[in-house]
């Protein structure tokens, strides 16, 4: 198997991030959101010319580091790491405006 399996994995992770995560990105531009999957892509698309298959370890690796800081950040502001609530606390901290 060629490229595909590190396409497989990067769309996987793209739909499952983003179904999972959309609640804690509301207020993030969409030119940013676009930008972080297009530069994980292609990382990851330009390792694989080096290096193979073991591209895969980068977006697995940040994958981790990214959960992980999201579940301490979280917990360490009293947000709820699935629901992003309390949503008023969490657009404060976000320094995102919020609109009653």
């Amino acid at each position: 198997m060629g490229i595909e399996l590190e396409l497989a994995l990067l769309f996987v992770a793209q739909t499952i991030g983003t179904g999972i995560f959309a609640a804690f990105e509301v207020e993030t531009p969409a030119w940013r959101k676009i930008t972080k999957w297009l530069m994980m892509a292609a990382i990851t698309l330009g390792l694989y010319r080096v290096v193979g298959h073991w591209s895969l370890v980068f977006p697995l690796f940040f994958l981790l580091v990214g959960i992980s800081f999201h579940l301490f950040w979280c917990r360490k502001h009293g947000i709820d790491p699935l629901r992003a609530t309390p949503r008023r606390k969490y657009y404060e901290l976000r320094g995102w405006p919020w609109h009653d």
